[in-house]
């Protein structure tokens, strides 16, 4: 399975490019998944129906399946901040998982940025971002040796993807010791003046 995160501010185009990866990604072949994190309360459920009355009545999980789709409702008790790893544990198997949001996750990510948004870059002080989708690239406010990809062209960025699969095989850092280790020491490891693909040479090591 290979991962990838994608970070951004709001309105920097994240979700698009990934809804357009999915399908670029799925028509080359690939099961897909996607992890999405949400910073506020949210629901696919709607008042009236079963499976809202069962949640309502205080059911901690609710599955609920038909001949065409299965979801899973959860309703914490307290509330609960899950991570990255902790959602790609819950996911069947997938050839390729795309993560958006978690911008500060210890998962290579490419970060989304576009100069009318008027809002910081990520990539200089984050040795997880492996490159950078932009429509402005001779607007990056900081130098970079990253990979520079077009964010309008999402077949570019799904074939750079596609050729960067090794890379993006994913290990989770609770593993081992050793490889939450590696982990720990990438993530505390952020350099501005670090050499292309230095974060992705990190993460390799640790698997």
């Amino acid at each position: 399975m290979k991962v990838v995160g994608f970070c951004g501010y709001s309105g920097s185009g994240k979700t698009t490019l990934v809804e357009q990866l999915v399908a670029r990604l799925r028509l080359a072949g690939h099961r897909v998944s996607v992890v999405k994190h949400a910073h506020h309360d949210f629901d696919i459920d709607q008042p009236g129906k079963d499976s809202h009355r069962h949640r309502a009545a205080g059911a901690y999980e609710v599955l609920i399946a038909s001949n065409r789709r299965m979801a899973k409702i959860r309703e914490y008790q307290i509330e609960a901040d899950p991570g990255p790893h902790q959602l790609i544990a819950e996911l069947s198997d997938a050839d390729w998982v795309l993560v958006e949001g978690f911008k500060h996750a210890d998962l290579l990510k490419i970060e989304i940025w576009r100069a009318e948004t008027g809002q910081r870059v990520q990539y200089p002080n984050d040795p997880f971002v492996v490159a950078i989708a932009t429509d402005s690239p001779n607007a990056l406010p900081v130098p970079t040796a990253l990979p520079v990809l077009d964010l309008n062209d999402a077949d570019a960025v799904a074939a750079w993807l596609l050729g960067q699969s090794i890379r993006h095989e994913y290990r989770t850092p609770y593993d081992d010791a050793d490889n939450q280790a590696d982990y720990g020491a990438a993530a505390a490891d952020a350099e501005p003046d670090r050499g292309p693909g230095s974060a992705a040479r990190r993460h390799d090591a640790a698997g």
